[in-house]
């Protein structure tokens, strides 16, 4: 053996039935985060995984280039609310970002919410927030350790005065403020036995709607929905831009359909005092609405409704039959909408996905006439801002090789010329030196995928270099060109490239990609990640003992999948905070939410089909002995309450069991924990830093890479 793993307790015991099948769970004592075993067990895991990481010649110098080149300003798109602008701005190394205020866009800024107070290692966050109608009050969420737990705390604008009220126990919650400015609504769980600080993993349900009046305790907020008969359904509230109407969005999983519901606030002259009398405008599960704006009654929604790639339609309220609807915008032939949004009181920009690649365009609202496209680059726009009062709007384009160009529009200025507001630039790196090149490989089934490549310009396609495959393929989630120090470094320093497959599952194509890899359809992401490893191989581009492959979350499960189905194809894979237990997911924290994308174990059909991929349950040793597991790092945190850390314990014990004791597995099967860290949301920058230098000492040391001056 090539390393010693350590000796971990087996539970022969334990046996769960699943429509008759028996299915052995022995390290089902991990799910406990708490008992004296499981913390054992993760002290013997980074005890032997911090000695190797520690001991590639790689880490300190990866460190020490990704201080200086993530040592960059970061900015994001100034919002007006009220009569003032604010922006969140980081110097370049600064744990999170500063909330800045200015009286104008020429004034020099002041500091208005600094999270860097909020602890002293970075490690609380802001998470969420919403200024009232009038700019003069601030609602803000902050969370602890990454967890998703959040408290919410109060500002008055005016000198960032701080107001006593704060609201406990929320956690995936709205923040929309009734324009009266008297308090706003947001969501919040009951009370559970237990802890609840992000190290538990007991299930949430039951989330409420409350309205909270500013200048009461918590105890006094009003409940306006909750849906005793379905615990698994969780709601938005958002307050439509006239003030009028509150909207109600309900979701039961992450699938993009939503109940709509709505209430005229002015059929509670008394105000807000109990449940709301909620006009149930759409009562099914059927497609999803998403609120752009209204003109009175008549408003405008983005939907999949008959339409996977979207389109804008407008309900009147007043006549809501679905026979009454119309279409302002119809579904593009290709392109997908991305979001609609309403600015200068008829200006509707609508951003679209073309070929994985955005495009930006202005309408009339009331018409629905496309008036003009903006031009962009080959990448992402990746931030809005602009509201139907406001005259201007800005907006964030980054690509691969382009961190940040904030644009700004002035809607009262003709023609409308959109001008650079900001561009960020990186010292000590020159994007000419570097290329991207977007792909179009086959799948199995003939489905054409897309896939980026970025390298340097020149390069010699005679499979010598290291690649780094990322992918994720879930949730309707786009992967778009995005700026990424540390994979700019693989590339430049260990003389590697990157490159990010559009497998099916996500919404790059529309709800049809998505279905493409959902449900019983789930085998088709595996298969085009596997197929993209062979595409850069057959093409040149690398060999499998020079790939590595990584993701996180659902694309956590993606990489050890793929791994257990495909070893042969890989040199290296780390799987980041992944979804490894498919049996039994759904009974931790949120997990219940992801059964739209992946189904049950409860149900025996869906049984069958999560049984076949589990990472858990398929890892077997190869059967040739030219075949051996690639070298695999899995990182979790303990804080992490999205994906529950049990995840990652349960697979890695297996593995180092079924595979560890092979003695041809010379490649290292470890695992990381970190602590005071979740999922990846509000994580410091000093943690982002030591992560990927960690990250990419492994595969440095794994593939044998040196470092390149």
């Amino acid at each position: 053996m090539a390393f010693q793993y350590p000796d971990v307790y087996r539970d022969e015991s334990v046996v769960d039935d699943y429509h008759g099948e028996k299915i052995a769970d022995p390290y089902c004592w991990l799910e406990d985060p708490d008992c004296k075993r499981t913390q054992d067990f993760v002290n013997s895991q980074n005890q032997l995984t911090v000695p190797f990481l520690e001991g590639s010649s790689v880490r300190e110098l990866f460190k020490e280039r990704m201080t200086e080149l993530y040592d960059y300003p970061k900015y994001s798109c100034p919002f007006k609310r009220g009569s003032r602008y604010f922006h969140f701005y980081n110097t370049g190394l600064q744990n999170q970002s500063v909330m800045y205020v200015q009286q104008s866009l020429e004034e020099e800024p002041a500091v208005f919410l600094d999270p860097n107070t909020f602890s002293e290692d970075g490690t609380v966050a802001l998470r969420g927030y919403a200024f009232s109608e009038d700019g003069e009050y601030f609602a803000y969420g902050i969370s602890a350790s990454g967890s998703d737990w959040v408290e919410i705390r109060f500002l008055r604008v005016d000198g960032a005065v701080p107001l006593e009220d704060h609201l406990e126990r929320v956690k995936f919650s709205c923040m929309s403020w009734t324009h009266d400015g008297k308090g706003l609504f947001y969501n919040s769980y009951p009370t559970q036995e237990g802890k609840s600080d992000g190290t538990e993993t007991s299930t949430n349900l039951h989330q409420k709607l409350y309205y909270h009046v500013l200048g009461t305790p918590q105890c006094q907020d009003v409940l306006c929905a909750e849906f005793p008969d379905h615990p698994k359904w969780m709601s938005g509230a958002e307050v439509s831009d006239d003030g009028r109407y509150v909207l109600l969005s309900i979701h039961e999983g992450c699938d993009p359909v939503n109940r709509l519901w709505y209430c005229d606030l002015q059929d509670v002259p008394q105000g807000i005092t109990g449940l709301l009398p909620w006009v149930k405008l759409i009562d099914n599960f059927d497609a999803e609405y998403e609120y752009v704006t209204n003109e009175g009654s008549v408003f405008t929604f983005k939907t999949n409704l008959d339409s996977p790639r979207y389109r804008l339609i407008n309900v009147d309220f007043s006549n809501p039959d679905m026979g009454n609807w119309k279409e302002l915008i119809p579904q593009h032939e290709k392109d997908v909408i991305v979001f609609a949004t309403c600015a200068y009181s008829t200006c509707l920009f609508v951003c679209f996905l073309h070929d994985v690649k955005n495009v930006l365009k202005m309408y009339r609202l009331g018409t629905g006439q496309e008036l003009r496209t903006f031009p962009l680059d080959v990448g992402s726009v990746v931030g809005f801002t602009g509201r139907k009062r406001d005259s201007e709007v800005f907006y964030y384009f980054t690509s691969f090789l382009s961190p940040a160009i904030i644009y700004h529009c002035d809607l009262t200025k003709e023609p409308l010329e959109p001008r650079v507001f900001r561009e960020v630039t990186v010292k000590g790196f020159n994007p000419a030196d570097y290329q991207t090149t977007q792909v179009f490989y086959p799948s199995t089934d003939g489905t054409e995928i897309p896939m980026f490549i970025v390298h340097k310009k020149g390069i010699k396609l005679d499979g010598s270099h290291p690649g780094f495959l990322y992918g994720y393929g879930g949730f309707n989630i786009s992967i778009t060109p995005s700026y990424c120090v540390s994979q700019l470094i693989f590339i430049r320093h260990l003389g590697g490239f990157l490159a990010v497959a559009n497998i099916r599952g996500g919404g790059e194509y529309g709800e049809t990609w998505h279905k493409g890899g959902m449900l019983s359809n789930k085998q088709n992401c595996f298969t085009d990640f596997q197929c993209a490893a062979e595409f850069l191989t057959k093409e040149g581009y690398t060999s499998p003992s020079k790939l590595t492959i990584n993701g996180a979350s659902n694309g956590g499960l993606l990489v050890a999948a793929c791994v257990n189905q495909r070893p042969e194809l890989f040199g290296c894979a780390v799987a980041q905070v992944g979804v490894m237990d498919m049996l039994k997911f759904h009974k931790f924290t949120i997990g219940h939410a992801w059964t739209s994308d992946f189904g049950c174990a409860e149900v025996k059909e869906q049984y069958g089909w999560l049984k076949k991929y589990s990472p858990l349950h398929n890892i077997c040793a190869p059967e040739t002995d030219d075949i051996q597991y690639p070298a695999m790092l899995l990182l979790t945190a303990d804080h992490d309450d999205r994906v529950v850390p049990l995840h990652s314990l349960k697979y890695i014990a297996a593995l180092q069991h079924v595979v560890g004791r092979s003695p041809k597995q010379t490649n290292p099967l470890f695992i990381y924990v970190d602590t005071k860290s979740g999922h990846g949301a509000g994580k410091p920058t000093s943690k982002v830093i030591q992560e990927v230098a960690d990250m990419y000492a492994f595969i440095a040391r794994c593939l044998g890479l040196s470092w390149i001056k």
